[in-house]
């Protein structure tokens, strides 16, 4: 059987802003890659934070059947709140400890929502840091993203008076 991995990240250009996410999955048996399949998407008007709860949402939300899935994420908003913090707002009906409301509490339920079909381990990575498939995981973010930058003018030419 092949182990399943899942590199995951979000972008966004400003915060708030356009923002893309990314994941790369891949299908590991005896050190070697046997599938790989890359996923991305984004939205005109979001935060960091959403992009990288989306993208491992999707990571989840794309297996067919229960599986066994390594996340490995380079957020520690998504690693800290899904194996931490998410058991404390679920029984304060979705506050924090503040009494306040969850921030992006629908995309923190679909999450639990996702990863209560398979047995989910999460893995946390610095970002940025040289890492060969988070590096891959960004570059998908931002492809996602690219659909809803602003596009930069075209550069003109100067006019020649002769």
């Amino acid at each position: 059987m092949a182990d399943l991995i899942a590199y995951t990240d979000g972008a966004c250009s400003g915060n708030p802003g356009p923002g893309g996410w990314g994941v790369l999955m891949r299908a590991v048996a005896d050190g070697a890659v046997v599938k790989e399949r890359c996923l991305s998407g984004g939205e005109p008007d979001t935060t960091n934070n959403r992009m990288e709860l989306l993208a491992a949402i999707h990571a989840l939300e794309t297996l067919a059947r229960a599986s066994q899935i390594t996340i490995v994420t380079d957020s520690q908003y998504v690693k800290n709140g899904v194996t931490g913090w998410i058991h404390g707002w679920k029984r304060n009906g979705w506050k924090t400890s503040a009494k306040k409301p969850v921030k992006n509490v629908e995309l923190w339920q679909r999450l639990d929502e996702a990863q209560a079909r398979h047995d989910v381990i999460w893995e946390w990575v610095k970002g940025h840091a040289g890492h060969p498939e988070n590096e891959r995981a960004d570059a998908l973010a931002r492809e996602g993203m690219a659909p809803f930058k602003p596009k930069a003018p075209p550069k003109t030419q100067p006019k020649d008076d002769a």
